[in-house]
C-alpha cells in the first residue's frame, strides 16, 4: 500500500507535533504542520521537537543527520490567518489543497464542534482521493465523515457517488501519548470507511514505526472505553476519601505494576482531555458508568488541568 507523497498535520500540540515527528523521522513523509489558533504554540511545539531529536542523537538512536533530514521535511504554517478552528477556510484548507497534500491527520482539540468544522473545510478543498484522518480519542468516526460530506456544495448528499466517496475517505489513527515513545496506533473506520481508506491507514501507522490495532467505531473505541472508566474511578475514590491521592497511585504501581498511577496519569493526559472524553462517553452512551466525576469537572473548571497547568492532582 503506498504511503502519503505528502501530509498535513492540523494541530502542534503534543500529539500533533508527535505525530508530524514520527511521519517525518519514521516515514520520511514530507509534513505540512498547521497550528490552529496560538502562532505561538507552533514555536514551543517545534523546540519541544528538537529537544527530542537532540536526545536520540545523545542516545545513539538517530544520526545528526537524520535529525537534520528529518526537521528539513517539516514546513510550519504558523500565522494566525492559519486557524483550524475558523469558519472562513480560505487560507488555511485551500492552502493546504493547493499544496497537493493526499493526507491530513487532524490533531486539534477533542471537541465535536471543532473537529466537524474542519472536516467540512477539508472535503471543500483537498483533493477528491486525499485521506482525511482524525487523531480523536473518543469522538465518532461516522459523524466526522457525515460532517466531511456536509461540507460538500448542497447539491451532494450522503448517497451520491461523490458523497460516498468522501465519506469513505475518512478514518480514525488514534496514536497515544507520548507519540515518539508510545509502540501503538488504534486505527478506527467509520460506518462509511472504504477498505482502501482504512488499508492506506494502517500502511501509514506502520511506516511510522507503530503496532497497529482496529477497533470498531464506538465510544472511546476500546482504548478510552476501558482507560477512562479506570481513571474516573480513581477520581472518585478520592474524591469520597476512600484513599489518598499518594495511596490510590502506589497501590496501582506497586500492587498491580503499573508504571504510574491513574491520578498521575490523568494529570499527563490533562484533565480537561479526560472530562471531555468522559463527556463524550456518556452523551454516547447514557451509561451511568461513564458520568464524569464532579471532582474531575471542578478541577477543570479551577483551570487544574494537570502537567501541562502545573497543577493538578499534583504539582508541576
Amino acid at each position: 500500500m503506498a504511503l502519503p507523497r505528502t501530509l498535513s498535520v492540523i494541530g502542534a500540540g503534543q500529539m500533533g507535533i508527535g505525530i508530524a515527528l514520527v511521519a517525518s523521522l519514521r516515514a520520511k513523509i514530507p509534513v505540512v504542520l498547521l497550528y490552529d489558533h496560538d502562532p505561538s504554540q507552533i514555536t514551543r511545539g517545534l523546540g519541544f521537537m528538537d529537544k527530542l531529536l537532540a536526545k536520540d542523537v545523545s542516545k545513539g538512536k538517530i544520526s545528526e543527520n537524520d535529525a537534520k533530514a528529518a526537521k528539513a521535511r517539516i514546513t510550519a504554517i504558523a500565522s494566525s490567518s492559519a486557524s483550524a478552528s475558523s469558519n472562513d477556510e480560505t487560507n488555511w484548507a485551500r492552502e493546504l489543497g493547493e499544496r497537493g497534500t493526499d493526507m491530513v491527520v487532524e490533531a486539534a482539540s477533542e471537541r465535536l464542534s471543532i473537529k466537524e468544522g474542519i472536516f467540512r473545510a477539508l472535503a471543500r478543498n483537498l483533493s477528491k482521493d486525499a485521506v482525511l484522518a482524525s487523531n480523536t480519542s473518543s469522538i465518532s468516526i461516522t459523524k466526522l465523515a457525515g460532517a466531511a460530506v456536509d461540507g460538500l456544495v448542497t447539491s451532494v448528499s450522503r448517497a451520491s457517488e461523490e458523497g460516498k466517496s468522501c465519506a469513505g475517505r475518512v478514518v480514525g489513527v488514534h496514536f497515544f501519548n507520548p507519540v515518539p515513545v508510545m509502540k501503538l496506533c488504534e486505527v478506527i473506520p467509520g460506518l462509511q470507511t472504504s477498505e482502501a481508506t482504512l488499508e492506506q491507514a494502517k500502511a501509514f501507522a506502520i511506516a511510522c514505526g507503530k503496532e497497529v490495532s482496529t477497533s470498531k467505531d464506538v465510544p472511546g473505541f476500546v482504548s478510552n472505553a476501558l482507560l477512562m472508566p479506570f481513571l474516573n474511578e480513581a477520581i472518585m475514590c478520592l474524591e469520597s476519601g476512600t484513599a489518598t491521592r499518594d495511596d490510590i497511585d502506589k497501590t496501582l504501581r506497586l500492587g498491580m505494576g503499573h508504571p504510574m498511577g491513574p491520578l498521575q496519569l490523568a494529570d499527563f493526559i490533562g484533565l480537561d482531555t479526560c472530562l471531555a472524553i468522559q463527556e463524550t462517553l456518556y452523551e454516547g452512551t447514557h451509561d451511568s458508568k461513564y458520568r464524569p466525576s464532579i471532582l474531575l469537572g471542578r478541577m477543570v473548571d479551577a483551570g487544574w488541568l494537570g502537567k501541562k497547568s502545573g497543577k493538578g492532582f499534583y504539582d508541576y
